[in-house]
Order: structure tokens, then C-alpha cells, then sequence
């Protein structure tokens, strides 16, 4: 599973252009442009445009290879409820509650969705 932090922005387009200035790559990019992510020796940064409400929030979200059903039934389980999986522009994703009850996002991508 990878480590990916959303960031949200009003303008994907210049807070881009920083995290490039600091040293991450630009990767794949929606088609329409809401969101892009920067890979880094360390990690992914994703961009994504957001409301006036989540502009600076930062959201911990990962990504996975394995279906996520088996992580949903892993995660039940262990005594924690998953939102049911959601059809996303990038693939598939779900949301569960830590114990400190912060929202987290796991994503299953589908890298023909987008470039």
C-alpha cells in the first residue's frame, strides 16, 4: 500500500507549479485538470481542486493493488466500518473512520481512467 496525502487547492495549477519549484515531478493528471499528482523520491503528493471550505485541507489517503473488498472485510474484522466502495474518476475508492474518528481514504486506481 502507498502512502498518498491529498491536498486541496483552489488552483491546482500554481500549487503545482510549487511543489515542482521544491523538487516533486509532475505525474498523472486528470483530463480535465482537477487534479494531478507529484511523485517524490519519498512518496505522492495528489492536488486536487477543492470548495472554498476544503481549500488548504489535507486529507491521508492510500492506494492499493489488492481488491477492496478484501480490505473492507480486513477492516471489519479488526472492528471498523467502511463506507461501501465508490465509483470514482480514477477507479474505486472507500472511506473509514480512525479511531480519532479522522476520515481516510483508500483507493484502488484504474490508471487507463486517466493520463
Amino acid at each position: 500500500m502507498r502512502v498518498m496525502p491529498i491536498r486541496y487547492s483552489s488552483d491546482v495549477e500554481a500549487v503545482t507549479r510549487f511543489y515542482r519549484v521544491l523538487g516533486l515531478r509532475e505525474g498523472p493528471v486528470s483530463r480535465p485538470g482537477g487534479w494531478v499528482e507529484l511523485p517524490a523520491d519519498g512518496g505522492v503528493l495528489a492536488v486536487h481542486r477543492g470548495s472554498a471550505g476544503d481549500v488548504g485541507r489535507c486529507e491521508l489517503a492510500f492506494e492499493t493493488d489488492e481488491p477492496l473488498e478484501d480490505v473492507a472485510t480486513r477492516l471489519r474484522e479488526a472492528g471498523f466500518e467502511p463506507g461501501p466502495p465508490t465509483d470514482e474518476g480514477f477507479g474505486y475508492s472507500l472511506r473509514v473512520r480512525d479511531p480519532d474518528g479522522v476520515w481516510v481514504q483508500i483507493n484502488q486506481h484504474d490508471r487507463e481512467l486517466y493520463t
